[in-house]
């Protein structure tokens, strides 16, 4: 199935990935440009991620709450560095039941200042904060470049919004929306990357300071896979989210806002795929264990069943695929496509022995078990694996991390590898814009646990006390 009708995912890696997600029945372009059908399979990964960060989320005690899509704009207008920001991309509507609008209305592209105008009116004394809010919902960016889950023009997405009473309590909630994501990433995703503040040219329009988590692509090109904003009181100024502080003070509202979208999904796909499909992690697989009988019927279908019921009752998540119009082998490679971590073969050897064989999609290694340790063995090679496919992207990351000291040596990494480039800068936006044109890179992060240096700026040549990386992205 795969070997016949994928690419080579070395060889045209943009071929690859829109054949695994046909193949694999993740997702289907929509009728109009730029969108995207997400079929159920493809959906239940984002439902895992979904109930991943919920957890996380009202642990913290943010409620989740749900807001408009269509937002008047004025509102976008009150906060000139957020419209601007946000003006190529905007879909606007201005004709509603056959009549033209008095006011224009945009399709969401973020949800901040649709509800930062009734954080207004919900906010008069200190005692009223913080605000603590969640979102799950879609956005529209009119997007010129499409690629499915990577960059759509309607995506799915959490969205955090926050306002706070002081300015340290604002800054500790953006960092902590950053590391719950990088926490996501790294035990659900298996994926590593690296934490960064963004450039003055990079941050979110509207921002103070962005926070970003900044994963590696085979291709050696980056993916912005999540951001947490400090928003200081840009928004809180232009909306009037103002308070009576303990002292009877007038005072601005300090907010955050973070988010975490389906673009997710399309890193986890290019991330951990091989020529034969996705390969997913188990905790995220929506099919943990697909059990393959030989034979559709008699002893090894009455087995595969009992097999089936231990898993159930396990809470590991299995499906049975006993389909009388695919072969063995037919059905063993649709699992391999659609990535599923462990696949269960059972023939009548394995019937008649009360065996199990278990092959493992990662890396295509196979055991058997006994019947009445299948629990504990589906178990542990599950932990096993989500451990090694983490371990495996935590090896990628530092191979494709390199150094350059001057900007020679940073075009000449590009050209052979790619990948991350580590160095002195001073952030500058003039001299960020002159790199992007000349290479098509620009500033990824400055990573977080990364100490000042006494350096030398990569391109100007005058001192410099921080290390940045670059990259060329998605």
């Amino acid at each position: 199935m795969a070997k016949n009708l994928l690419p080579a995912k070395d060889k045209d890696i943009s071929e690859w990935y829109t054949g695994v997600i046909k193949l694999a029945d993740l997702a289907d372009y929509g009728p109009a440009k730029g969108t995207m059908i997400i079929r159920p399979y493809g959906y239940a990964i984002w439902e895992h991620i979904q109930a991943a960060m919920d957890l996380e989320i009202k642990k913290k005690g943010v409620d989740n709450a749900y807001f408009p899509i269509f937002i008047p704009m004025s509102f976008l207008q009150r906060e000139k560095e957020h419209v601007e920001g946000f003006a190529p991309e905007l879909a606007v509507v201005t004709h509603g039941g056959g009549e033209e609008l008095e006011e224009s209305l945009v399709v969401r592209p973020t949800s901040a200042t649709i509800m930062y105008d009734p954080y207004a009116n919900w906010v008069q004394s200190w005692r009223d904060l913080p605000i603590l809010i969640n979102q799950c919902c879609n956005v529209v960016r009119w997007e010129k470049r499409t690629m499915p889950f990577i960059r759509t023009s309607e995506f799915l997405w959490q969205e955090g919004h926050t306002a706070h009473a002081t300015r340290d309590e604002a800054v500790s909630y953006q960092k902590w929306a950053m590391d719950m994501y990088a926490g996501i990433y790294r035990n659900f995703f298996a994926l590593d990357g690296y934490v960064g503040w963004k450039s003055t040219a990079e941050r979110f329009a509207g921002a103070d300071s962005t926070l970003t988590f900044e994963s590696m692509m085979p291709s050696g090109k980056t993916l912005q896979s999540c951001t947490s904003h400090d928003l200081g009181q840009n928004f809180a100024k232009p909306f009037g989210i103002k308070f009576q502080d303990k002292e009877g003070e007038e005072s601005y509202a300090w907010q955050t806002s973070w988010g975490f979208s389906t673009r997710s999904v399309g890193g986890l796909i290019l991330s951990h795929g091989d020529d034969n499909g996705l390969v997913l992690p188990p905790k995220l697989a929506p099919v943990q264990a697909a059990i393959i009988p030989v034979k559709s019927d008699g002893n090894e279908a009455k087995y595969c069943k009992e097999i089936h019921e231990v898993l159930v009752k396990a809470s590991i998540r299995s499906k049975l695929d006993n389909r009388d119009d695919e072969t063995f082998g037919y059905r063993i490679n649709k699992w391999e496509v659609k990535g599923a971590p462990l696949i269960l073969k059972i023939g009548g050897r394995e019937a008649d022995a009360k065996t199990v064989t278990v092959k493992r999609r990662f890396d295509g290694a196979e055991l058997t078990c006994a019947f009445s340790e299948l629990e504990q063995v589906v178990k542990a090679q599950l932990d096993e694996l989500q451990a090694a496919m983490f371990a495996e992207s935590q090896k990628f990351i530092a191979k494709n991390t390199r150094e350059a000291k001057n900007y020679d040596e940073f075009k000449k990494i590009l050209s052979e590898h790619k990948g991350f480039i580590k160095v002195c800068w001073n952030d500058d936006p003039a001299i960020e814009k002159i790199i992007k044109e000349e290479t098509k890179a620009k500033s990824s992060c400055r990573p977080v646990d990364w100490p000042d240096v006494d350096g030398v700026d990569f391109y100007t040549g005058k001192p410099a006390r921080q290390h940045w990386l670059f990259a060329q992205s998605y």
